[in-house]
């Protein structure tokens, strides 16, 4: 019990006891942030004494001590020698310093962010965008598939990476994973099977599953799927589709070469499956490339979207489909996307016709550029079939190791990687693998650092690993 009785006691912020649970520290820490973000606890508040809150909670001084820190290190609360903890002014700064000091506790290598150097590029045509006479236009529901403009500046993006399609096939959504979603439901029922590469985009997993599709997964080679492989699958399997990302693969950074991608064709084109091709890295794919849609002409869908090569938090991606599946898309549309923010569509179209899109694109593969030859200056594992602009890499290991057992002793390093288990299709106990993220660092000065934890790890859990570059000084 408590020493004194509080009945009468003025306090500053009172905890309702009852509301404690286990870790009591923690507990009371969310209270204290609840109260504080949501308006109970004015700025420059000057909380109760550490002793006298513990004494009215009932429980140790170090407690309290634990709680406080906690919300401080957040910047909701701060101290002052001799005369006590107080409420912090600007609240709203909290958000960003408790991103800031979980971010300084590793370094991200394993989520593939885009390379956002350039949003002040973007954010300029928002004003430009802002400013216009007809901006309200860009604030209602018409146009559910895209206005008529922007379906034309898409269309004029296509071309640039090798697609060529009419406007009037051309729908606009919210960003790649969208797409994949909208053509699961428009195109497949539960039961109905897709053949994979082994290792694929883990959402697009996530996303068969939740719609109970099946994943046929299909051996591959340095140059991607195998046509052989797919091949056998179609005679022993019903399959339905075929998901690819032929630029610049998720994960392995394969990029496919011409002869592959005819090949496959082929044998879409054979047995009538549905190409799902996502082409989100063909920004990065050498010129003069034709995406393998090029070549089945009565069988794709087409996936280009434009979060990694010019905007992430704009969510716009621009998809194309064979006649044969335009109304069942549709379709899709209107009933699941319902409507993608025209303004959002503007912007991009406004990056495209004035140049500035262009411009990122030329700005990212040249940063891409210097962050994969850092990379290769300490681990020299490289095939002439990887993407040499790739935001990522695909590390070999040497030994066998569980997923969380790998990622959890490199967060030890100070390190957020990702495990080829993450990417698997299928059981499989061949061999294993890193994704190294090369684009999700501050800047270079983050990314060799990070690159030098990792081959610390490496070089002690397996040391024989004939991809580390230990030539390189590790204080460099």
């Amino acid at each position: 019990m408590p020493v004194n009785s509080f009945e009468n006691y003025p306090m500053s912020w009172t905890p309702v006891r009852k509301k404690l649970s286990s870790p009591i520290y923690r507990s009371i820490a969310s209270l204290l942030e609840y109260d504080i973000i949501n308006g109970f606890l004015a700025p420059n508040t000057k909380l109760p004494p550490q002793r006298e809150l513990a004494d009215y909670l009932d429980v140790n001084l170090s407690t309290i001590t634990r709680a406080f820190k906690i919300c401080e290190v957040k910047g909701l609360i701060y101290a002052v020698t001799g005369r006590g903890t107080f409420v912090t002014p600007h609240v709203r700064n909290a958000i960003f310093l408790e991103e800031h000091v979980e971010r300084n506790q590793y370094i991200e290598m394993g989520i593939i962010q885009p390379l956002d150097h350039c949003n002040d590029q973007v954010a300029e045509m928002v004003k430009q965008v802002a400013s216009k006479d007809y901006l309200t236009t860009l604030l209602d529901y018409r146009h559910p598939l895209g206005i008529p403009y922007h379906l034309t500046a898409a269309r004029t993006w296509m071309h640039q990476f090798g697609m060529e399609a009419e406007a009037k096939n051309i729908m606009i959504v919210s960003g790649a994973q969208n797409a994949l979603a909208l053509t699961l439901m428009s195109l497949f029922h539960p039961g109905d099977k897709i053949a994979v590469d082994i290792h694929t985009y883990p959402n697009f997993i996530e996303l068969a599953n939740l719609l109970n599709i099946q994943l046929v997964p299909i051996d591959g080679d340095t140059s991607g799927m195998l046509p052989e492989s797919l091949e056998k699958s179609c005679n022993t399997n019903h399959i339905k589709g075929i998901y690819l990302i032929p630029s610049c693969h998720n994960p392995t950074a394969i990029v496919m070469d011409m002869e592959r991608r005819q090949n496959l064709a082929k044998i879409i084109n054979q047995h009538g499956i549905i190409l799902i091709e996502d082409d989100i890295y063909s920004f990065l794919s050498p010129s003069g490339f034709l995406p393998v849609s090029h070549f089945v002409p009565d069988h794709f869908v087409y996936i280009l979207s434009t979060s990694k090569s010019l905007s992430s938090g704009l969510r716009v991606a621009y998809m194309t489909c064979t006649e044969l599946l335009k109304e069942k898309m549709h379709y899709g549309v209107f009933n699941v996307n319902i409507k993608t923010s025209s303004l959002n569509a503007e912007i991009i179209t406004e990056m495209i016709h004035s140049g500035i899109a262009e411009e990122i694109i030329r700005q990212k593969r040249a940063i891409a550029l210097e962050r994969s030859k850092l990379y290769q200056s300490y681990f020299h594992q490289y095939t002439q079939t990887e993407n040499p602009l790739s935001f990522y890499r695909w590390l070999p290991l040497s030994h066998h190791y569980q997923l969380k057992e790998l990622e959890n002793k490199a967060m030890d390093y100070g390190i957020h990687i990702y495990h080829s288990a993450r990417f698997l299709t299928r059981k499989d106990n061949g061999d294993q693998f890193l994704r190294v993220s090369l684009s999700s660092s501050l800047d270079q000065l983050e990314l060799v650092i990070g690159l030098q934890r990792l081959q610390r790890l490496l070089s002690n859990i397996e040391p024989e690993n004939q991809f580390i570059k230990m030539s390189n000084s590790i204080n460099r």
